[in-house]
Protein backbone atom coordinates (compact mmCIF):
# COMPACT_ATOMS: atom_id res chain seq x y z
CA UNK A 1 0.00 0.00 0.00
CA UNK A 2 3.15 2.27 0.82
CA UNK A 3 4.45 1.57 -2.99
CA UNK A 4 0.53 2.91 -4.35
CA UNK A 5 1.01 6.13 -2.12
CA UNK A 6 3.98 6.71 -3.34
CA UNK A 7 3.13 6.31 -7.07
CA UNK A 8 -0.05 8.99 -6.33
CA UNK A 9 2.13 11.36 -4.75
CA UNK A 10 5.63 11.13 -7.01
CA UNK A 11 2.82 11.19 -9.99
CA UNK A 12 1.16 14.22 -8.91
CA UNK A 13 4.18 16.13 -8.81
CA UNK A 14 5.86 14.88 -12.04
CA UNK A 15 2.53 16.15 -13.77
CA UNK A 16 2.11 19.76 -12.28
CA UNK A 17 3.78 21.45 -14.98
CA UNK A 18 2.01 19.85 -17.77
CA UNK A 19 -1.40 20.68 -15.95
CA UNK A 20 -1.21 23.79 -15.32
CA UNK A 21 0.47 24.84 -18.52
CA UNK A 22 -1.55 27.09 -20.70
CA UNK A 23 -2.58 26.68 -24.09
CA UNK A 24 -1.71 23.03 -24.14
CA UNK A 25 -4.43 21.16 -25.33
CA UNK A 26 -5.69 17.62 -24.68
CA UNK A 27 -3.73 14.61 -25.82
CA UNK A 28 -0.90 16.89 -26.81
CA UNK A 29 2.52 14.91 -26.12
CA UNK A 30 4.94 16.56 -23.83
CA UNK A 31 8.12 18.07 -25.43
CA UNK A 32 11.50 16.12 -23.42
CA UNK A 33 13.86 18.67 -23.65
CA UNK A 34 16.03 19.34 -20.92
CA UNK A 35 17.16 16.28 -18.06
CA UNK A 36 14.71 17.30 -15.48
CA UNK A 37 11.64 16.68 -18.21
CA UNK A 38 13.07 12.78 -19.37
CA UNK A 39 14.02 11.85 -15.43
CA UNK A 40 10.42 13.05 -14.31
CA UNK A 41 8.78 11.38 -17.47
CA UNK A 42 10.79 8.39 -16.93
CA UNK A 43 9.92 8.34 -13.12
CA UNK A 44 6.41 8.52 -13.55
CA UNK A 45 6.12 6.28 -16.41
CA UNK A 46 7.54 3.46 -14.52
CA UNK A 47 5.52 3.82 -11.35
CA UNK A 48 2.17 4.64 -13.58
CA UNK A 49 3.02 1.36 -14.70
CA UNK A 50 3.58 -0.72 -11.43
CA UNK A 51 0.31 0.22 -9.94
CA UNK A 52 -1.76 -0.19 -13.10
CA UNK A 53 -0.21 -3.96 -12.49
CA UNK A 54 -0.84 -4.39 -9.64
CA UNK A 55 -4.70 -2.43 -9.42
CA UNK A 56 -5.62 -3.43 -13.82
CA UNK A 57 -9.29 -2.02 -13.02
CA UNK A 58 -7.95 1.18 -12.22
CA UNK A 59 -9.79 4.01 -14.04
CA UNK A 60 -6.87 6.30 -15.61
CA UNK A 61 -9.11 9.30 -16.23
CA UNK A 62 -9.84 9.66 -12.19
CA UNK A 63 -6.89 9.08 -11.58
CA UNK A 64 -5.49 12.27 -13.73
CA UNK A 65 -8.46 14.32 -12.09
CA UNK A 66 -6.94 13.55 -8.91
CA UNK A 67 -3.38 14.04 -9.97
CA UNK A 68 -5.13 17.66 -11.23
CA UNK A 69 -7.66 18.55 -8.39
CA UNK A 70 -3.53 17.94 -5.91
CA UNK A 71 -1.99 19.64 -8.26
CA UNK A 72 -3.87 22.97 -8.61
CA UNK A 73 -4.05 24.89 -5.23
CA UNK A 74 -7.11 26.77 -6.38
CA UNK A 75 -9.25 23.41 -7.43
CA UNK A 76 -11.95 21.88 -5.17
CA UNK A 77 -11.28 18.11 -4.66
CA UNK A 78 -14.20 15.59 -5.62
CA UNK A 79 -13.61 14.14 -2.41
CA UNK A 80 -12.75 16.04 1.07
CA UNK A 81 -9.86 15.11 3.26
CA UNK A 82 -12.02 12.74 5.52
CA UNK A 83 -13.45 10.68 2.83
CA UNK A 84 -10.06 10.36 0.86
CA UNK A 85 -8.69 9.22 3.96
CA UNK A 86 -10.91 6.42 4.80
CA UNK A 87 -10.98 5.53 0.57
CA UNK A 88 -7.39 5.18 0.97
CA UNK A 89 -7.67 3.00 3.92
CA UNK A 90 -10.82 0.62 2.33
CA UNK A 91 -8.53 0.68 -0.91
CA UNK A 92 -5.32 -0.27 1.80
CA UNK A 93 -7.58 -3.02 2.97
CA UNK A 94 -8.39 -4.93 -0.10
CA UNK A 95 -5.08 -4.55 -2.08
CA UNK A 96 -3.95 -6.61 1.50
CA UNK A 97 -6.54 -9.04 0.49
CA UNK A 98 -5.82 -9.36 -2.73
CA UNK A 99 -2.51 -10.10 -2.29
CA UNK A 100 -3.16 -12.44 0.62
CA UNK A 101 -5.55 -14.26 -1.64
CA UNK A 102 -2.85 -14.79 -4.19
CA UNK A 103 -0.16 -15.54 -2.42
CA UNK A 104 -2.34 -18.59 -0.86
CA UNK A 105 -3.25 -19.97 -4.20
CA UNK A 106 0.29 -19.69 -5.38
CA UNK A 107 1.49 -21.49 -2.35
CA UNK A 108 -1.59 -24.13 -2.87
CA UNK A 109 -0.50 -24.78 -6.56
CA UNK A 110 2.94 -24.84 -5.68
CA UNK A 111 3.22 -27.55 -2.83
CA UNK A 112 1.33 -29.92 -5.46
CA UNK A 113 4.08 -28.90 -7.59
CA UNK A 114 6.79 -28.94 -5.54
CA UNK A 115 5.71 -32.58 -4.12
CA UNK A 116 5.83 -34.08 -8.01
CA UNK A 117 8.89 -32.41 -8.30
CA UNK A 118 10.78 -33.89 -5.47
CA UNK A 119 9.58 -37.44 -6.10
CA UNK A 120 10.81 -37.32 -9.82
CA UNK A 121 13.82 -35.34 -9.07
CA UNK A 122 14.53 -38.23 -6.17
CA UNK A 123 14.66 -41.37 -9.16
CA UNK A 124 17.21 -39.65 -10.85
CA UNK A 125 20.58 -41.18 -10.96
CA UNK A 126 23.08 -40.40 -8.53
CA UNK A 127 20.83 -38.76 -5.95
CA UNK A 128 20.43 -39.44 -2.17
CA UNK A 129 18.60 -38.15 0.39
CA UNK A 130 18.14 -37.08 4.22
CA UNK A 131 16.30 -37.52 7.01
CA UNK A 132 15.07 -33.69 6.33
CA UNK A 133 14.29 -34.58 2.78
CA UNK A 134 17.76 -32.93 1.20
CA UNK A 135 18.50 -34.65 -2.03
CA UNK A 136 22.26 -34.34 -2.89
CA UNK A 137 24.25 -35.68 -5.84
CA UNK A 138 27.95 -35.71 -5.90
CA UNK A 139 29.74 -34.19 -8.51
CA UNK A 140 33.47 -34.27 -7.16
CA UNK A 141 34.47 -35.15 -3.72
CA UNK A 142 37.03 -33.21 -2.27
CA UNK A 143 40.23 -34.32 -0.12
CA UNK A 144 39.88 -31.18 2.61
CA UNK A 145 38.27 -31.16 5.88
CA UNK A 146 34.50 -30.71 6.75
CA UNK A 147 32.81 -27.89 7.58
CA UNK A 148 30.60 -27.40 11.10
CA UNK A 149 27.59 -25.83 11.71
CA UNK A 150 29.68 -22.78 13.59
CA UNK A 151 31.81 -22.34 10.46
CA UNK A 152 31.96 -19.97 7.83
CA UNK A 153 32.70 -21.27 3.85
CA UNK A 154 33.54 -19.71 0.87
CA UNK A 155 31.39 -21.33 -2.45
CA UNK A 156 30.73 -20.47 -5.30
CA UNK A 157 26.79 -21.09 -6.22
CA UNK A 158 24.24 -20.65 -8.77
CA UNK A 159 20.74 -21.34 -7.25
CA UNK A 160 17.69 -21.96 -9.88
CA UNK A 161 13.93 -22.63 -9.10
CA UNK A 162 12.16 -25.68 -9.98
CA UNK A 163 11.53 -24.54 -13.47
CA UNK A 164 14.77 -24.20 -14.47
CA UNK A 165 14.83 -20.49 -14.03
CA UNK A 166 18.14 -18.96 -12.30
CA UNK A 167 17.46 -16.92 -9.17
CA UNK A 168 21.32 -15.90 -7.90
CA UNK A 169 24.89 -17.05 -9.24
CA UNK A 170 27.96 -16.23 -7.88
CA UNK A 171 29.69 -17.19 -11.13
CA UNK A 172 27.75 -14.53 -12.83
CA UNK A 173 29.07 -12.18 -10.78
CA UNK A 174 32.19 -13.32 -10.92
CA UNK A 175 33.64 -14.02 -7.08
CA UNK A 176 32.88 -16.40 -4.29
CA UNK A 177 30.98 -16.08 -1.94
CA UNK A 178 31.07 -16.37 2.11
CA UNK A 179 28.39 -17.66 4.51
CA UNK A 180 28.37 -18.39 7.74
CA UNK A 181 26.34 -21.70 8.16
CA UNK A 182 24.30 -20.40 11.27
CA UNK A 183 23.17 -17.51 9.48
CA UNK A 184 21.83 -19.20 5.83
CA UNK A 185 18.26 -21.14 5.41
CA UNK A 186 18.65 -25.10 7.15
CA UNK A 187 18.96 -26.42 3.92
CA UNK A 188 22.20 -24.77 2.99
CA UNK A 189 23.81 -25.49 6.03
CA UNK A 190 22.86 -29.07 6.03
CA UNK A 191 23.89 -29.38 2.49
CA UNK A 192 27.23 -27.61 2.83
CA UNK A 193 27.97 -29.90 6.19
CA UNK A 194 28.00 -33.07 4.23
CA UNK A 195 30.97 -31.47 2.02
CA UNK A 196 34.35 -31.72 1.96
CA UNK A 197 36.72 -28.42 0.94
CA UNK A 198 37.13 -29.13 -3.22
CA UNK A 199 34.02 -30.69 -3.53
CA UNK A 200 31.24 -30.02 -5.88
CA UNK A 201 27.07 -31.03 -5.09
CA UNK A 202 24.35 -30.48 -6.47
CA UNK A 203 21.73 -29.69 -3.55
CA UNK A 204 17.66 -30.05 -3.47
CA UNK A 205 16.12 -28.44 -0.71
CA UNK A 206 12.50 -28.71 -0.04
CA UNK A 207 11.24 -25.42 0.78
CA UNK A 208 10.35 -26.54 4.18
CA UNK A 209 14.42 -25.99 4.59
CA UNK A 210 14.39 -23.10 2.41
CA UNK A 211 11.85 -20.71 2.41
CA UNK A 212 9.06 -22.03 3.35
CA UNK A 213 5.64 -20.49 2.44
CA UNK A 214 6.33 -16.94 2.83
CA UNK A 215 8.94 -17.28 -0.13
CA UNK A 216 11.42 -14.43 -0.43
CA UNK A 217 9.95 -11.37 -1.95
CA UNK A 218 9.79 -11.71 -5.86
CA UNK A 219 12.20 -13.94 -5.98
CA UNK A 220 11.72 -16.91 -4.61
CA UNK A 221 7.63 -17.52 -4.52
CA UNK A 222 6.05 -19.63 -1.87
CA UNK A 223 6.53 -23.53 -1.16
CA UNK A 224 8.84 -23.71 -3.94
CA UNK A 225 12.22 -26.45 -3.24
CA UNK A 226 15.55 -24.71 -4.41
CA UNK A 227 18.62 -26.27 -6.54
CA UNK A 228 21.69 -25.42 -5.97
CA UNK A 229 24.83 -26.21 -7.59
CA UNK A 230 27.44 -25.66 -5.01
CA UNK A 231 31.08 -25.79 -4.97
CA UNK A 232 32.77 -25.36 -1.30
CA UNK A 233 36.28 -23.46 -1.79
CA UNK A 234 37.46 -23.28 1.75
CA UNK A 235 36.45 -23.30 5.57
CA UNK A 236 36.72 -19.85 6.64
CA UNK A 237 36.49 -17.97 9.96
CA UNK A 238 33.36 -17.16 11.67
CA UNK A 239 33.16 -13.83 12.92
CA UNK A 240 29.39 -14.85 13.95
CA UNK A 241 29.98 -17.78 16.23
Amino acid sequence: MKKTLCVLMILSFLTVAACQKKGKSEGETAKLDNSVKKNSYAVGHEFAKNFIASYPEADVESIVQGIRDAATKNAKPLLNAEEIQKTMTEFNQEMMKRETEKQKAMAEKNKSLEENFLAANAKKEGFKSTASGLQYKVITEGKGARPKATDAVKVHYRGTLMDGREFDSSYKRGEAAIFPLNRVIPGWSEGVQLMTVGSKYILVMPSKIAYGERGAGEVIPPNSPLVFEVELLSIEANPQK
